[in-house]
């Protein structure tokens, strides 16, 4: 049976340790990330897209490559997140965006933030290997929710 993304969070909780942690779907259609899912919903609520305010590079790595971003401390959260200030203000120092790659492609991003210097390769290895746990749940909702944006043309 497919994992929820409550589900995945947990399964990060004790394998990899997270202080805040979102899923994002990634909606080719539109071009933009949704937030499917935040242990934060008061700062980080579900459903908040992203489009063009993530860094430039960030995209094509996670995205479009499919590697993982890790930054072990806060000048490299500072480069990747707009939303920076809030970030350290939650604890957080180091991330780690994952893929979650499905059949069809690039389906969204698992993101850990724990205080700096939490995280070594070894976390980023783990929580790659984890990613794909939410793959079921990420392909159901883009399926759901991505609409090119021309719209229907009937």
């Amino acid at each position: 049976m497919a994992m929820t993304l409550s589900e995945v969070e947990e399964r990060v909780r004790e394998d990899v340790g997270v202080r805040l942690f979102t899923v994002l779907a990634w909606l080719p259609g539109r071009g933009v990330l949704h937030r499917a899912h935040s242990s934060h919903p008061e700062q980080y609520p579900v459903g908040g897209e992203k489009s063009v305010e993530v860094a430039a590079g960030w995209l094509d790595r996670c995205i479009t490559a499919q590697l993982p971003y890790f930054g072990p401390d806060e000048a490299a959260v500072r480069e990747v997140f707009a939303d920076h200030r809030l970030i350290a203000e939650l604890g957080c120092g180091s991330v780690i965006n994952v893929p979650v790659v499905g059949e069809s492609g690039t389906l969204g991003v698992l993101n850990l933030l724990d205080a700096p210097g939490a995280y070594g390769q070894p976390q980023v290895a783990r929580a790659g290997e984890l990613a794909v746990l939410a793959a079921p749940a990420l392909s159901e909702l883009v399926q759901r929710i991505d609409e090119p944006e021309e719209g229907p043309t009937s």
